[in-house]
């Protein structure tokens, strides 16, 4: 069994909850004003790692309203790194008013690979905003071999 470290920030939910609390006391519960405090803090996406039965990894990351050219993923010193641009834009109608919201800003999350693992052994594909990449635990160079006694 192989050993696959990915990179958390704990600090990120700790900061959002610890905003959360002391904003909602400080505003009286104006739940507007913590939406806009939300929004604007990055883009950080969720990011599921299974270990799958056929010697493969799958990595999914949710990825709401972005398309596969927005994403770019890349494999440097056994370090995967999905990146890209997210770019979101609401408008609507409250109480007479038009109410724009928008949301921008570049995002990276990283996690590493076993060694020797090649970029054409990595799959990727993305659908209803999940990305999902796949990698072998091992790379065939790394795998046991019986090696038989003469």
């Amino acid at each position: 069994m192989s050993l696959i470290r990915a990179v958390y920030d704990p600090f990120n939910d700790f900061d959002r909850y610890f905003d959360d609390a002391f904003l909602s006391r400080f505003t009286g519960g104006n739940a507007n004003f913590n939406r806009e405090v939300t929004a604007r803090q990055p883009f950080r996406p969720k990011l599921d790692i299974k270990d799958g039965t056929d010697n493969t990894v799958a990595a999914t990351f949710e990825l709401p309203g972005l398309k596969k050219e927005d994403v770019n993923i890349q494999l440097h010193n056994n370090l995967l790194t999905v990146s890209g641009q997210t770019n979101a834009s609401v408008e609507r109608e409250e109480g007479g008013y038009a109410v724009r919201e928008r949301s921008f800003g570049s995002f990276e999350r990283s996690l590493r690979v076993p060694e020797g693992v090649k970029d054409e052994d990595i799959k990727a594909n993305m659908q209803d905003g999940l990305l999902t990449i796949t990698f072998p635990k091992v790379s065939a160079e790394q795998a046991p071999k019986r090696i038989t006694v003469a």
